[in-house]
This record gives structure tokens, sequence and C-alpha cells, in this order.
């Protein structure tokens, strides 16, 4: 098997004479003795020929083609009742028939159940088997404890694979605690045992009544998974309770399997249980030792007993190399000149065998104490783990006890691989673990909500519920109490990032994950106390530099009651607004929201620490120091030209109040209380499925807020009581109305006509008012009054020109 050398062979052969001789102290002793001895040369270690072997019989590589040894391939035969032209075939031609059972339910609906309904992908086969023997091992070691005798075959405790890749065999051993016959039957029919439709109904009952479906437990339904990939499973098992090893053996399409006692002494093992599985043609794949080391590492790779398999090996070393005749003269000739010895030409080469591969790690990070973990083990396997190359920018290491209990690490990388636009839900940076068995890391929100999809880390839980697959996983109470202290723990950790003296570390988790706090004051309102405190936004006084809500509370005038904020598609148009002209001047802080999320955040959050959100672009904005008096006289005053706008702009908007917001601007145009502001106006006019029903609506609860210091609205004022019929005042009210749109932030709903009354308008503004200059230079005849003061010859000749208008262009003709 597998490419065994010559004297692999041999120590099979003496393993299996031992084996016949009754040597029962060869059981404890180690399996590697099989593999052939090698030079030490180059610093590759010797085999001690005394080695002692645990399990001999079992980890032997067999070589086809000769006629006293199995091969790999017929590794199971044996345990089939196949005959071989050795000393063995008499003792296998007085074994006893193999028992025939039926299976209760029929095996084609069984094997259906097993493929698509209990598991996902084939590849985890290799998980469930693994985890079958690994708590094999775990009963003998507790069972041992009261009954050391369980362990008279050998103390070691291990799991072995062989992998035949040609024939596509799978070879899983284990020195665990091993099956009677009975325990056979029992063990290996769990779900045949009540039949598949009572197992269906069964099933079917318990997720009506939101019932866990706490199947894990039951043997026979994580070594069916076998036939995922196997056309026939073979299974060799010795109980230290019994002193005969029983054979069962079942075939994918068969209605039936078979148990029969091993009488093989080639097959014999002292203690434990093996599995054989002859894979399908299509899945031979799995038997590259390649592939096995893959599935290991990702799967099992922390199962708390040693995992070995068996790898081919190379060393290196020199040999000498055979040299022509005629050089080989030459240089004696040469050496006996010199009286020296004639050096030998030797090259290196590689010297290939077989060996056992430790392929797990038995103790992973997370059951550490903490205290006794470095910074550098975190990193190193933060990085190993996710594939990251940067170390992440905090971690957390945490156990969890009481009602349910888990251990875990959380991390917070320093760089950012999802978009939080784009389905973020779904992320495999949570690794999911039951008894340090790897389950799953693809998850749709259930350990960790959509916004915090970027934490990366491990769960390890041993009582976490699963279904009968080991893989998807229930919404059930215990998974929503985990998932609440998870998201706990992941707040305290972002909050301890926020805290720390270097501000750098957390403007750069803001860069990258900014967003995904955001979407989190959006969705989760009980988590709106965390999110919170953690939010960064840009201000009217912190000079381009971000902010908590902390910071801005601290920074607050004590007359104010309100935090205030507006939302603009960029600095510049925020910080120039007409709303923040009177907020200016009261020397209030604003908050600057420039990003297309930061406004459903704020508006999601409603207030901070008993201070209410207050958008200063919508109406009703109450600063705190109204003169009541003095608004009933400017009302009464401009009461009329309000109804006039509003006569003249119709439904453009919904009223036309006096602002007290403004003091530089003339007019404001200010969204409803409940209607959507200029910057949601846009967002939502850009989306591709927007409803354009509720886009008009909200478009026309508007409100015209004019300011009455304004020499334009005094003008206005005046000429809607003498004349609110004129052209002239009425098109300047239109084009007032719709650069009150611009400035507000707003987009107009003709921009070609706006552009056309403020040509109309310029053009009449300077029309002649730059034709008669040049007019008056080309007239140098005419007499130019001449003034007492000489003319400075340093005066510029804009000067001469402004002393002649007194003459009109009628005279100069």
């Amino acid at each position: 098997m597998l490419g065994a050398s010559r004297r692999s062979l041999s120590a099979a052969a003496a393993a299996r004479s031992r084996v016949a001789a009754g040597a029962a102290s060869a059981v404890s002793a180690d399996a590697a003795a099989s593999i052939p001895p090698r030079p030490a040369s180059n610093g590759a270690p010797g085999v001690h020929q005394q080695q002692k072997r645990l399990l001999s019989v079992l980890v032997a590589p067999k070589v086809a083609g000769t006629s006293n040894v199995v091969s790999l391939k017929l590794m199971g035969g044996a345990l089939t009742g196949r005959r071989y032209e050795s000393s063995a075939a008499a003792v296998d031609s007085t074994d006893p028939p193999a028992e025939k059972h039926e299976y209760q339910a029929e095996v084609n609906r069984l094997m259906d159940l097993i493929v698509h309904s209990l598991y996902s992908n084939k590849e985890v086969f290799l998980r469930e088997l693994v985890s079958n023997a690994s708590d094999a091992l775990d009963k003998l070691r507790y069972l041992s404890v009261t009954d050391p005798e369980l362990l008279k075959d050998g103390p070691q405790l291990d799991i072995r694979i062989q992998t035949d890749k040609d024939n596509g065999i799978i070879t899983i051993t284990d020195s665990g605690i091993g099956m009677t016959k009975q325990e056979l039957i029992d063990s290996l029919g769990t779900i045949a045992s009540s039949g598949t439709a009572k197992f269906l109904k069964a099933l079917k009952e318990s997720q009506e009544a939101g019932m866990d479906n706490n199947l894990i437990g039951q043997f026979g339904v994580g070594f069916y998974s076998a036939f995922l990939v196997s056309e026939k499973v073979v299974v060799s098992t010795k109980s230290p309770k019994s002193d005969k090893q029983y054979v069962w053996e079942g075939q994918a399409d068969s209605g039936s399997y078979t148990i029969r006692e091993e009488k093989d002494p080639e097959q014999l093992i002292p203690r434990g249980t093996r599995l054989t599985l002859y894979l399908k043609c299509d899945d031979k794949g799995f038997a590259h030792p390649e592939r096995i080391q893959k599935l290991l590492k990702t799967y099992s790779q922390f199962v708390s007993f040693p995992i070995y398999t068996w790898e081919e090996k190379g060393f290196t070393k020199e040999v000498e190399v055979d040299e022509d005749p005629a050089e080989a003269q030459k240089k004696g000739d040469d050496s006996a000149e010199t009286k020296t010895e004639p050096k030998k030409k030797t090259k290196t080469v590689i010297e290939k065998y077989w060996d056992w591969e430790l392929s797990n790690e038995t103790q992973p990070i997370w059951l550490r104490n903490p205290k006794e973990v470095s910074t550098e083990e975190y990193n190193d396997f933060f990085k190993k783990t996710f594939n990251e190359y940067l170390g992440p920018l905090a971690s957390s290491h945490f156990t969890t006890e009481g009602e349910v209990e888990f251990r875990s690490i959380l991390f917070v990388p320093a760089t950012r691989k999802e978009d939080v636009t784009a389905d973020s839900r779904k992320t495999k940076n949570i690794r999911l673990y039951v008894k340090r068995v790897f389950i799953s890391d693809d998850f749709d929100g259930e350990l960790f909500p959509r916004y915090l999809s970027f934490v990366k880390g491990v769960v390890d839980s041993n009582d976490l519920p699963l279904n009968v697959s080991r893989e998807i996983l229930q919404e059930s109470r215990i998974v929503r109490i985990m998932r609440k202290r998870l998201v706990r723990k992941a707040f305290d950790m972002i909050l301890g990032i926020s805290c720390s003296e270097n501000r750098d570390d957390y403007e750069r988790f803001w860069e990258n994950f900014g967003k995904f706090l955001k979407l989190g004051a959006m969705e989760d309102k009980e988590n709106h106390k965390r999110i919170a405190p953690l939010l960064r936004f840009f201000s009217s006084q912190s000079n381009n530099e971000l902010i908590s809500l902390d910071e801005y509370v601290e920074n607050m005038k004590p007359e104010q009651k309100d935090i205030y904020f507006i939302a603009a598609d960029s600095m510049s148009s925020a910080i120039n607004a007409p709303f923040l002209e009177r907020l200016t001047e009261k020397d209030y802080e604003v908050l600057l929201l420039v990003d297309p999320m930061d406004e459903l955040a704020i508006q999601n959050l409603s207030s901070y620490k008993d201070k209410k959100f207050v958008d200063i672009s919508k109406e009703d904005l109450d600063l705190g120091d109204n003169n009541e008096e003095r608004e009933k006289e400017i009302k009464q005053e401009f009461s009329q030209a309000c109804d006039w706008i509003k006569n003249r702009l119709g439904d453009k908007v919904a009223r036309v109040d006096i602002s007290n917001r403004l003091r530089s601007s003339p007019c404001v145009l200010v969204a409803a209380k409940f209607g959507w502001s200029a910057n949601m106006e846009r967002l939502m006019r850009a989306q591709s499925m927007g409803d354009t029903a509720s886009l008009d609506f909200m478009r026309s609860r508007k409100v015209f807020e004019i300011n009455p210091e304004h020499e334009i609205i005094k003008a206005l004022n005046v000429a809607c009581r003498n004349n609110p019929d004129d052209p002239e005042a009425l098109k300047a009210l239109d084009v007032l109305f719709e650069t009150a749109m611009i400035s507000s932030g707003f987009s107009p709903d003709n921009p070609a006509e706006l552009s056309g009354k403020i040509y109309e308008m310029m053009t009449s503004a300077i029309a002649g008012k730059w034709s008669s200059q040049p007019q008056a230079q080309a007239q140098p005849a005419d007499p130019i009054p001449q003034h007492d003061a000489p003319v400075r010859s340093d005066e510029p000749l804009e000067a001469q020109v402004v002393e002649a208008e007194p003459v009109e262009a009628g005279q100069q003709k």
C-alpha cells in the first residue's frame, strides 16, 4: 500500500507472526514500527529496530502482488470473508457464515435522507467519522477512570487514517472503546431502528413544536454519512469487554447488512474500531493523502486526541557516483603525484519513505488561559486562521459560563474585505466548533447581526443544539443567548479601541468599518445605547475632524437643549447652507452629515443622552430665544406678503412663514416636519426602484420661509401692497423661489426656465451700463469740463471717464 518498501513487508510479516503467536503485549507499542528503518544521514533520524507498536496489524502497510500479504485494497476483504492463497486461507475456510440483518426502513429512502436532507456537502463525512472516533476514545478514557482494566491492551489513545488513492480506499482506525456484537446492531441501526417514516415524522413534529433537534449524539447518524462517498463500508471492531472481534458490512444500494466474527489473525485488532470505506468512482479523489490532510485541517484540527495520517516523506543523503574510467585514472595519477587520497564523486539524492504524520493540534488557543497567551500568539492565530497579512486591531478572549457555556476569541481586523453595500449577511468570519470539531463558517446572521459581519473569530460550545447533520444552525433559545453575549463582547472590544490613547487606531477602524456601525444604528434598535457612542461625524466647529456624540454634548451651550444637524452631499454645501446662519451667530455646533448613511442613522437614533436630534433644514425650528410680541408684529406686517407669495407659488409649497433661522439670506425652503429633507430627496431620486408616487407626495410638503429683515423681502412686501399684479414683481418672486430651492439643496423643476429668467433680469440690469463708455472715449473734440483741482497723472483712465458722466449720449451726436 502507498508505495511501501520491501523492508516494510518484512516488518509486516513479523507483525503477523507476533499476532498469531498471541503476543498481547505488542498492542501497547508504537504503530510506527512498521515503517522501514532509515539511515541517520544528513540529520535524518533512524528508526529504532526494537520499537514497540500499538495496533501494528492495523497500521503496517500492505503491498499487493504477494501471496502471503493482504493489500490495503483487500484490507477489508478479510472482513467480508474473501479467501486468499496463503496459510490464512485454511483459517478463513472455517469462518462461520455472516448473519444477515434487514433494515427496518427502506434503504434507498434512508440514503436519500442522508444525502439530501442532512448534509449539504459530501466532505463532512470525514468530520463525522473522526468525531465518532473521538467520542469512542472519550468514552474509553472516561470509563477507564473507574475500570483501569479497559486499557490493558494499550494506554495510547489516537486516531490513524490510511488512504489508497489508486483503489479509492480510506481506512480510519481508533483505539477507543469498540463495540460488541449487540452494540453493533444497536448503534449502526439508529435511524433504521425506528424506520425512516417514523424518523421523518418525529423530525417534523419536533420542528413544528419548536424543539431542538439535538440528534448529534447518536452514533448511527454520523456513521451513515460514510455512504455519501462510499459504495461499501466495512466496520471491524473489538470491545475490551469481549474477547471476540466482529465485522459489520453494508452496501449503499442494499436493503440489509451482515455481521460476522473475525477469524483472520492478520485482521485482529487489540481494541477499538476500524472503518474501511470503498469510495464511489466519482469520489475517489477523497482518497488522496493531500485531500485528507486538508479536510482534517479544516474540520478536525482541534480534536482532543492525536490524529495520524500515513504520509510519504523524504530525507536527503549523499551517495557515490560511478566515474568514467579515464577520468578516474587521471585523478589517480594526480593524487599519486601530490600524495593525497583521491576524492570520490558524490551526489545528493532524496530517499523517500512512509511514516505517520501528526495532523492536528490537540490544544486550541481558545482553551488556554488568556493570561498565558501572548499578543504574538493571538496575532499568529488570527493571520493563520483567517488568511490575514496584518495583525488585528483588537482581540477579546473570554469564557461564558452559566445557562450557556462556550469559549470564544473575537478579532477586529485592521482592513476591510467585505462591502457593507453588498449582501454581507453571509460571511465566513465566524468559525463554529462543537467540542472542538469544526461545524461551519457559513452563517446567515445566526451568531452575529449583519452590521457586525466584519468581526472575525471562533466560537466553541459543548452544548450548542444543532440539527442531525452537525451543519445547519437552529434558531433556538440557546443560540439567541449566545448571540447576545457575542454581540456584547464585540461592542466592548470596539469601545476599547475608541477609548485608546492612540486616536489613530479608532480613526483607522472608522475608515474601514464606520459604515457597518451606521447600518447597525438603522437595524438594531436594542443596541442603540452601545452603537451611538461609537459613531463619528463632522461638525461646523471640528475643523474637518470627526467627533463623537459625547464630544458634541460636552461642547453644547448651557441654554442649548437639542443636538442640531444638517445633511448635505458635501462639506462645502453643508457648511455654507443658509440654515446655519442663526446657529452660527449663536455659536451653536451643528453636525454635518455628508455620508449617505448618516441621516438615516441619526433619524433612527432619535436622541442621545436625553438630547433630541433636530434637523435644522426642517420646519418649526426652536432655538429657545423667541420674542412672541416681536414675532406677532412681524407676522401682521408681512401677512399679506405671505398670502401673496403662497398664491403665486401654489402647490409648490405647503405654506409661507416668517423665518427665525436666517440673517443674511432673503429666504430659504425648508422641508415639512415629517417630509424628506433635500438630501433625502436627492438620495430617493437616485433609487432605481424608487416609488414615484411617494416621491411626488413628499416633495410637495415644503415650507417657504422669508427673512423680513432683508431688503428684497421688504421690496416685495411693498410691491404686493401697491401693485400685486406687477409682472416684474411676479417674475422676481419666481426667480427668488427657484434660487432658494438651489441654496437649500433642492433641484429646480425646470433649470432651463430658471436660467432664462436670470439672463433676462441680468440683461435689464446691465443694459446700457457700459455701452456709453467707449463712445465717450471716441469723441476727444468735445470739451470736457475742467475742475479747479488739477488732475493727477497717476489717476487711472476710468476715473477720468467718470468725470464726464454729465454729458449725455444724445448731446454728443
